[in-house]
């Protein structure tokens, strides 16, 4: 594995750690595709470091035990003109 692919992988948790940030949204902010920041994040972070998977997982699935919710609000606000 290349060392920038690791070092992403360790800067993209950190990051949605501290902001307690969605996937889209870190994507966004390092300037890759949704599918890069999971495949960082579920299939080359374990192997880098355990701890912080453990932190990334319970946010991810936080997430998306929440997605519903988000979304209901997007659809919302479309509509609503705010």
């Amino acid at each position: 594995m290349h060392r920038d692919m690791e070092q992403r992988a360790c800067e993209l948790a950190v990051y949605m750690i501290e902001n307690r940030a969605t996937v889209r949204a870190a994507a966004r902010q390092f300037g890759v595709s949704k599918s890069t920041v999971h495949k960082d994040l579920t299939t080359r972070l374990p192997s880098l470091s355990a701890s912080l998977y453990q932190q990334v997982r319970s946010l991810l699935d936080q997430n998306r035990a929440e997605r519903h919710i988000r979304g209901g609000m997007a659809t919302r606000r479309k509509y609503k003109g705010a």
